[in-house]
């Protein structure tokens, strides 16, 4: 069974903007799908429906499943379950998950507790550990004591992961998380989806307009323009040496 399976999904905005046109796609465990496309190809409002938040006043039809379980048309209380549980979202900016006036230990071990896989303060602190260090956080002990601002990009981001698949979620979904960092940054981020990816069978789906990084991560592509899926196949097929090259210039 595919983790997440999407069927003809169309997503029309308030004023008669379509942000997504009929598209379908799946993606299963341990697989990477990478959405790619230009700014106001639809690829974030595509990944924002899966978890349930596709902008106010939205019109969508189609079919979201996850795991079999339709998505589209559930409450917002179960929606809120299933986020973060079964499906962890990293965003671009990592202070958007962040909260700054909280250290990153006890907002991890918040999320355990939340979601009931921690009973108690202490088991939930010492979870938090090696949720951290998956993330590849050198010193988990001293980024669990610290502040999101006393941590460099790099590492606020990986924390941002950390809490994002702290619950050992089905699906991650990733939008741009590595547009504010220097390439090897950029690189190290990527390849730390692909070891989570392999490592703990989550499946991945990528939203970028950045070629290079979907090469990086490989798997599926799938290109959005104007809502609509234009082309869908694997990332080594479809991203040709000459393009990539262009790309990191």
């Amino acid at each position: 069974m595919n983790v997440l399976a999407i069927e003809e999904l169309t997503v029309d905005h308030p004023g008669g903007v379509r942000a997504v046109d009929g598209v379908s796609l799946t993606l299963g465990a341990g697989e990477a799908l990478v959405l790619l496309g230009e700014s106001g190809s639809g690829k974030t409002t595509l990944a924002r429906t899966v978890l349930g938040l596709p902008g106010r006043g939205a019109v969508v039809r189609g079919s979201v499943r996850l795991g079999g379980r339709e998505l589209l048309g559930l409450p917002e209380r179960e929606l809120s379950r299933i986020r973060g549980r079964r499906i962890g979202y990293v965003p671009q900016d990592p202070s958007a998950t962040l909260d700054p006036l909280r250290r990153i230990g006890p907002q991890l071990a918040e999320v355990l507790r939340r979601h009931g896989l921690a009973d108690r303060r202490r088991d939930a602190r010492a979870g938090a550990l090696p949720v951290l260090a998956a993330a590849g956080l050198p010193d988990p002990e001293r980024a669990a004591a610290a502040y999101p601002h006393e941590l460099s990009g790099g590492l606020r981001q990986r924390a941002a992961i950390a809490l994002a698949v702290a619950c050992g979620p089905e699906l991650l979904i990733a939008d741009e998380p590595t547009t504010a960092l220097d390439a090897l940054l950029r690189a190290h981020i990527l390849d730390l989806f692909t070891t989570l990816r392999t490592e703990q069978g989550l499946a991945l789906l990528l939203v970028t307009h950045d070629l290079s990084a979907a090469a990086r991560i490989g798997g599926t592509l799938a290109v959005l323009d104007h809502g609509r899926l234009t082309a869908t196949g694997p990332a080594e097929t479809l991203l040709v040496p000459t393009t990539l090259a262009g790309a990191r210039r």
